[in-house]
């Protein structure tokens, strides 16, 4: 193995560990000696790599920002956009690091900078901008409040689990309770989508 790839492979143990780490305990939580003990990566790898714990974290977001795009990449047109919710729905059920990971961060940010933001906004100016081709609408912000929407509709139950269980009782995790719920975000998406199209954005 080259320098370059020991490195690269270090780099990776490490957010993998990371991503693990941070999805259990949040930022403030996460201790870096489990992180190194995770990965098997010397402590002194992670400063080194990403300076700082906060600097870590942001990295595992960008990783995983990565993960989904590729998996469940924007849409551009409509009936793409019309699949998208049940497509968000179906990540978040397979890995729910991202929603975890997301909601960590807004409980420790709140309104404040978060790392790496500059890069988070070009990603939604890029989602958006791909929106607003599949509405066919010339407002950045009109798309953006239907992203919103959207994700909303499709991330919800996997970031307040207990709700799902307490409303939809003991056959809450059965394949057809789980179908029924989809059927019903992606249903909603669609009422939203209408409304777009239609300039109620």
């Amino acid at each position: 193995m080259t320098v370059s790839a020991k490195v690269q492979d270090t780099r990776d143990r490490l957010l993998e560990a990371a991503q693990e780490e941070f999805s259990e305990f949040g930022m403030a939580g996460a201790r870096v000696d489990r992180i190194a003990e995770r990965s098997g990566v010397n402590k002194q790898r992670i400063y080194a790599h990403f300076g700082n714990k906060e600097a870590l974290f942001g990295a595992v977001l960008v990783r995983v920002y990565e993960h989904m795009g590729k998996e469940v990449p924007i849409p551009t047109t409509e009936e793409g956009l019309r699949n998208y919710v049940g497509e968000v729905f179906d990540y978040h059920r397979r890995s729910g690091d991202l929603v975890r990971l997301l909601a960590w961060e807004g409980l420790l940010y709140r309104d404040k900078p978060i790392p790496n933001e500059k890069e988070r906004e070009q990603y939604y100016t890029y989602k958006t901008a791909a929106l607003s081709v599949a509405l066919g609408i010339d407002d950045p912000t009109a798309a953006a409040r239907v992203l919103i929407a959207l994700i909303g509709l499709a991330s919800w139950v996997f970031i307040v689990p207990q709700q799902r269980r307490l409303m939809l009782g003991p056959d809450h995790d059965s394949e057809a309770s789980w179908a029924l719920l989809r059927a019903n975000v992606t249903a909603s998406g669609h009422t939203v989508i209408d409304l777009a199209l239609r300039g109620m954005a």
